[in-house]
């Protein structure tokens, strides 16, 4: 029994049915064709140009050039011109779902609510927006069981919104870049999990060939971000054996990169911009994931490869430490809004989890993910000095039970789908049955709660503890 804090998680309060990760929408012959329509949409516009800045006004409302009809006429006038069958009514349901369960997820880690406030604003203006948004919405609403005909409005609306994409392709329109970020996000949702690298190539190749990056400003350096937790969710997924889609050196300041601009600077740069917007503290940790991803990578492919990229022994043993150093100097400088409200140690009652709790909703995942590179660079370097050894941060079990104290504690749905994977990595390295459950519990309630897969890595962690198959999901529905 898990304790009265945290009963919101409690076995009771679980459903005995879960989603799985596929269903009849993965297998659709037309949303698979649709899907490969996508991909080659968007390699072909990166291609052939990116995407121009000056044709395209900040997302934000007051960047906006004001539309020739009001707001809502503009929406119906889309709508119409499409000739979308779905009743207004489910469209006014599905924009609805956006502003309360779509968008808050996707803004994790952005205090200006790009998707929340300022994509509302543009998909007036942009039917590519408009449908990608509509038809992201309607999946959600699939994936949670909360309406049965929303299945197929996701597949007309999706069909829709890559229809609308080719004249904004030919414009050189930057809303691009937010329908593709979108429609990325529904793939994702969507498509087995281990597919999700193939979801996002298409996207990853229209932000390199845009100006857009993690610190280009305005609305869409929130759109970029939310695509680079995509793209790091996919590196973790395989379990670094690939580095992100997107190549690291292209996430912050690739117009200086050339000029030789060094980690430490690009730390500082960080630093700096958490000073006006604390949330890129959390933005700093998907960053800092993404290179611990790249580093196991490439020492994985030097060693069992024979990969020549220069990741020999002592450079790794460099690279090592200086990323180790980088990512306790974020923990250490961490603004008052990143760091826990509360903390009640765990103890035997509560299976000896603490319980975490955070008031920023981009503290909570960012956390977890500062938790998860800990983990994952320990397991890659065995050698910690003896003085070192008794320091709590050089414990992956403490880390790991931080990742499942913060699960535990904060219930905000937003950071639910970003759980999964440093949910997987943590109950890995867990060895009693009691704490198994916990973990399970968890992995059902964020699959419950957000229509996101996550009960497949249950299956995972059957393996990595040495249970039977379906010891945890025997209970799903056949």
């Amino acid at each position: 029994m898990l304790p009265d804090a945290i009963q919101f998680l409690s076995p009771s309060a679980l459903s005995n049915e879960s989603f799985s990760a596929l269903d009849e929408y993965d297998v659709h012959p037309r949303f698979l064709e649709l899907q490969n329509e996508l991909r080659t949409l968007l390699f072909a516009s990166a291609q052939s140009a990116a995407p121009t800045r000056q044709h395209t006004p900040d997302l934000s409302a007051e960047g906006q050039s004001p539309p020739r009809l009001p707001g809502y006429r503009s929406l119906l006038q889309h709508l119409r011109i499409a000739q979308c069958q779905i009743p207004i009514l489910r469209i006014i349901e599905y924009l609805r779902v956006w502003v309360s369960e779509c968008a808050p997820w996707l803004d994790m880690f952005d205090e200006k609510r790009a998707f929340g406030v300022s994509v509302p604003v543009l998909a007036q203006t942009s039917p590519t927006v408009l449908f990608a948004l509509l038809a992201l919405s309607a999946r959600q609403m699939a994936r949670s069981g909360s309406a049965a005909v929303a299945s197929q409005d996701s597949l007309e609306l999706y069909s829709t919104a890559i229809a609308s994409l080719t004249p904004a392709l030919e414009r050189k329109d930057e809303s691009v870049l937010v329908a593709a970020c979108i429609l990325c996000a529904l793939e994702m949702m969507s498509a087995s999990p281990r597919d999700w690298r193939r979801h996002v190539e298409g996207c990853a190749a229209l932000f390199e060939a845009s100006s857009v990056h993690g610190f280009c400003g305005g609305s869409l350096q929130g759109v970029f971000w939310c695509y680079a937790r995509m793209d790091l969710c996919g590196a973790l997924i395989v379990e670094c054996a690939e580095s992100t889609v997107l190549p690291i050196g292209k996430w912050v300041l690739p117009e200086t990169a050339a000029a030789g601009f060094d980690e430490r600077a690009i730390s500082e740069a960080f630093m700096a911009h958490a000073e006006q917007t604390p949330d890129m503290h959390a933005n700093y940790a998907v960053y800092m994931c993404a290179k611990v991803c790249d580093l196991i990578a490439k020492r994985s492919r030097y060693v069992e490869l024979g990969d020549d990229n220069g990741c020999d022994t002592p450079y790794f043993h460099n690279a090592w430490l200086h990323l180790w150093e980088e990512l306790q100097l974020w923990a250490e400088r961490r603004a008052p809004i990143m760091r826990p409200i509360m903390v009640i140690a765990g103890s035997a009652v509560t299976h000896h989890f603490p319980s975490v709790l955070y008031a920023h909703w981009g503290a909570i995942s960012g956390n977890q993910l500062y938790h998860t590179s800990c983990i994952l660079m320990l397991e890659v370097q065995a050698t910690v000095t003896v003085s070192a050894a008794t320091n709590l941060v050089h414990s992956p079990l403490w880390h790991a039970r931080q990742i499942v104290g913060i699960s535990l504690a904060n219930s905000h749905k937003g950071c639910l789908n970003n759980a999964i994977q440093p949910l997987w990595i943590a109950g890995r390295i867990f060895t009693y049955r009691a704490e198994h459950k916990v973990v399970v519990d968890l992995l059902n309630y964020v699959e419950m709660s957000s229509g996101w897969a996550a009960r497949w890595r249950i299956k995972d962690l059957e393996v990595a503890w040495g249970y039977p198959r379906g010891t945890f999901t025997h209970l799903r529905p056949g």
